[in-house]
């Protein structure tokens, strides 16, 4: 909660809110780094990304114990979440008065009634999605909190620093949605990870991730309220200056002991990006004593999260039963890589092996992947502890009907990455497509053809590009996605794919949301995921992300897990004919590009084929302009490598 009962906040925030602008330039301690526990038994942060750590029953109980008396202390009741690294709801737990809903706003009043903007959700899913967020976005490199995850979304970057670009991660919070087909229903399988997350990534402070001995098992998510009558807040923080205080994050944060809390070295406020200090947490009070469960509140079945009103012990990511193993394909042996299986008990049991598409050879497939984690292990990664630490990413090539022709990552990569590198492929391809602007005009009967019909008659070089003639990268959707275009400059127009600043806000972005949003409302409290065939990991077109009434068949893969608008991904080549797509997610967006771009440059270097990120003599985005700006197609890092001082290694498309 925000407790935006506001006489308490502004009582809570005022001795801080004080300090903060007698010295307005200490970033990191008065723009939300807070410098870790007050305890001086940290835990050591750990380089080396396996184990065999995991969640216990009795400690999601103590977790939850803490997290009760913490409320209690604060005068409030709670929901708490607690996930394990992929996912898996292992407790929710409802204090007694505690409010049933949540209230989704950003407190931007143009917004309000748009997009999920004042939308109305069950407490539990919200406390679930600020778990999930806190484990998915968290490695054994970095620790990000839903805090960090409200810094990286919104239209300028820092939150209240006007006149600057938006958030690195500008339109993740659209990702690992309940529609979305590659993550997993409960429904689909007890443990194999990743599972959905109701609402997707949350950016409302009061989700951590949750660490044993340096490596991420899982997170907490808390949603406080003061009264069962009044509606718990689910928003995000709007100034980073103002270094408000934050009820739910001052619970989270207090409910895990020592052994559980992030590392210091690695958290957040450590960590920079375009020059800036990410945010871990504005508070960070002491770890709170035990309270009783029984007579508190009651552990609660939240149907298609949990199989039972009890709490349960999580997996142990990289076995077999989490979903995540390390890879036995000799083709990327060396490579320190990670696969996805489909049962708990055989780790042989590859969900996405590289695969033959349309015109995509298995071969072409494979080395796109193995030379793409080739160039990660030599990267620097942007958001990664210690500097220096190799990137780790997730890669993904699809077909050009959207199916997945071969997933893999490194072992210790985010876990959001495995949804969000195929949202980034499919975006690519569909924008590249001849069939766009057919496709984005029939979602929903049309309701988004205003968008489409915008984006297409855009630009002063051609009178149409929805129509397979321009080829468009995951950054270049981005650019024309941002409610200023070009990017951040203020009094500019926005771009054709976003909602108008009188009604925008990071819950109703535009495009990216409003062709997802009744299948994302459809299908976060579905108990039951319909599969085809038999196959538990081939959900029905009915309830994955594509408007499967109004989108041909052959082509419903494309959207079956949203769209995804910062950079990463790009569509793939032979000659002129579009063939596929790459996507990379990780350790920061440029290297996302140039393990996506030269992963297909090399890979095809490797077999001997034609392939490219980029078309032989089709316009590609970067010659595209509106006004005078142009579009970015790619961009790598200045001098990426750890292994040499190579600069400027991404050829002109």
């Amino acid at each position: 909660m925000r407790t935006r009962t506001r006489a308490v906040i502004e009582k809570m925030k005022i001795k801080q809110l004080a300090l903060c602008m007698a010295a307005p330039l200490m970033l990191v301690a008065c723009g939300g780094g807070g410098s870790g526990s007050a305890s001086s038994t940290a835990p050591d942060f750990n380089v080396e990304p396996l184990g065999t750590q995991s969640l216990s029953a009795p400690e999601v109980n103590d977790i939850v114990a803490r997290a009760v008396q913490a409320s209690i202390s604060r005068g409030v009741q709670s929901t708490i979440a607690v996930t394990d690294r992929v996912g898996n709801v292992l407790a929710v737990y409802q204090m007694n008065n505690a409010a049933a809903n949540s209230t989704i706003t950003s407190g931007l009043a143009g917004a309000n009634g748009n997009g999920l903007d004042g939308a109305t959700v069950p407490s539990t899913l919200a406390a679930i999605a600020k778990a999930i967020t806190g484990a998915y976005l968290s490695s054994t490199g970095n620790a990000f909190s839903t805090r960090t995850a409200s810094q990286i979304v919104q239209e300028f970057f820092q939150p209240g620093e006007r006149g600057q670009p938006s958030g690195p991660l500008y339109g993740v919070q659209f990702s690992q949605l309940p529609c979305s087909d590659l993550n997993v229903w409960l429904s689909q399988n007890a443990s194999i990870g990743p599972k959905r997350s109701p609402l997707g990534l949350s950016a409302d402070p009061g989700g951590f991730p949750i660490y044993q001995e340096g490596r991420v098992i899982g997170g907490i998510g808390i949603i406080s309220s003061t009264d069962a009558g009044t509606n718990g807040i689910y928003s995000l923080d709007r100034d980073i200056l103002t270094n408000e205080t934050d009820l739910d994050e001052e619970i989270a944060f207090a409910a895990l002991s020592d052994t559980f809390r992030a590392p210091e070295q690695i958290r957040a406020n450590r960590i920079t990006a375009n020059g800036q200090t990410f945010q871990f947490s504005n508070t960070t009070p002491n770890v709170a004593g035990v309270a009783p469960l029984a007579g508190n509140g009651n552990f609660v079945l939240v149907s298609g999260y949990n199989a039972a009103a009890t709490s349960v012990a999580g997996t142990s990511y990289g076995t077999s039963q989490s979903g995540y193993v390390a890879t036995t394909n000799p083709a990327f042996n060396g490579l320190n890589t990670f696969t996805l299986v489909t049962n708990p008990a055989d780790n042989t049991s590859v969900r996405f092996p590289p695969t033959a598409g349309t015109n995509l050879s298995q071969a072409e497939v494979q080395n796109i992947l193995a030379e793409g984690m080739k160039i990660a292990n030599r990267a620097r990664a942007q958001i990664r502890i210690p500097l220096g630490a190799a990137a780790q990413v997730t890669v993904s090539v699809v077909d050009l009907d959207g199916d997945v022709l071969g997933l893999i990552r490194s072992s210790d990569a985010p876990i959001f990455g495995t949804d969000v590198s195929v949202q980034k492929a499919r975006s690519a391809l569909s924008f590249s497509s001849a069939e766009a602007l057919t496709d984005f005009n029939a979602i929903d009967g049309g309701a988004h053809s205003a968008f489409a019909n915008a984006m297409d008659t855009f630009f002063a070089q051609s009178p149409n590009v929805l129509n397979g003639t321009a080829a468009f990268s995951a950054r270049a959707i981005g650019n024309v996605h941002r409610p200023y275009f070009p990017d951040g400059e203020e009094g500019r127009p926005e771009g054709p794919l976003s909602s108008p600043l009188t009604s925008w806000s990071p819950f109703n972005v535009g495009f990216q949301l409003n062709i997802v949003a009744n299948k994302v409302l459809g299908t976060l409290g579905s108990p039951v995921r319909t599969v085809v065939g038999g196959n538990p990991f081939a959900p029905d077109a009915s309830q994955t992300c594509v408007d499967n009434a109004n989108i041909a068949p052959a082509r419903q893969n494309r959207f079956a897990n949203g769209m995804q608008i910062f950079p990463g991904g790009f569509p793939i080549y032979k000659g002129d004919t579009l063939v596929g797509a790459v996507g990379v997610s990780g350790d920061g967006v440029d290297q996302d590009d140039m393990v996506g771009y030269l992963g297909v440059i090399n890979g095809a270097a490797a077999v001997g084929s034609a392939m490219r990120p980029f078309p032989a003599s089709l316009i590609t985005a970067n010659e595209l302009s509106n006004s005078g700006e142009f579009l970015k197609y790619v961009q790598c890092p200045q001098t990426p490598f750890n292994d040499s001082s190579e600069q400027n290694v991404c050829p002109t498309p």
